[in-house]
């Protein structure tokens, strides 16, 4: 099989799974590579403004159950369920940003340098991004991109998974600060995920024919 059509089979094996086999278990070095499309996913600037939760408190699931309806079938048989986060005002000036220019990528962070004077007119001239809820949404942005990486890894090693934003956004940050898991002055949650093995018959995918979202500007 050449490399194209191992590419689009592990798409087409792709699907929001509604039920898992809580029997099987995902092993250690899957997970890991797993983990890592996450990890080395793209951001903007390269700011990498996520963190991933991954869930294995019993306790923690089943009060999970009542504020986050789209996760149950997840919740109660996949493998490993993560809770991914997204950061809150990264903005030039913010912690995160000196971190990821200086710790990461290994330069002098400077408010005036060009990097940081071009990052900030991009914000703010070119996406207009201001206010708490335009910067949260931006960074969110960010974080599903590393989630379509992990599902599509996960895929090419027929491992089965299922996308979720079924859940009640303040109720599931209230709890998790509580329980003191996140920082609600950092981080929000983007969206919950489950992986593992389906218990149940894939369904047909679907989608529109190429010539309908496709577009040639000539």
């Amino acid at each position: 099989m050449d490399k194209r059509n191992e590419i689009l089979n592990a798409h087409k094996r792709r699907f929001a799974t509604k039920a898992f086999d809580p029997t099987k278990k995902i092993a250690d070095e899957d997970w890991a590579t797993i983990l890592e499309a996450g990890r080395l996913s793209p951001s903007s600037f390269g700011y990498e403004p996520w963190k991933f939760l991954l869930v294995e408190n019993q306790q923690v699931k089943e009060d999970l159950q009542d504020i986050a309806w789209g996760a149950r079938n997840s919740l109660n048989g996949a493998s490993h369920f993560l809770i991914v986060l997204a950061r809150k005002n990264l903005t030039g000036d913010s912690a995160h940003v000196k971190h990821m220019v200086e710790d990461v990528f290994g330069v002098p962070y400077s408010e005036s340098s060009p990097q940081t004077i071009f990052f900030d007119n991009f914000q703010k001239k070119d996406f207009n991004l201001s206010t708490e809820r335009e910067l949260f949404d931006w960074a969110s942005k960010q974080t599903y991109i590393a989630l379509a990486n992990m599902m599509t890894t996960a895929a090419y090693l027929d491992i089965d998974s299922c996308p979720i934003e079924g859940f009640n956004k303040d109720a599931v940050e209230h709890y998790l600060s509580e329980k003191g898991y996140v920082d609600l002055a950092e981080f929000g949650v983007s969206y919950m995920v489950g992986f593992g093995y389906k218990d149940q018959v894939q369904p047909e995918k679907k989608r529109q024919s190429l010539s309908d979202i496709y577009q040639v500007i000539q």
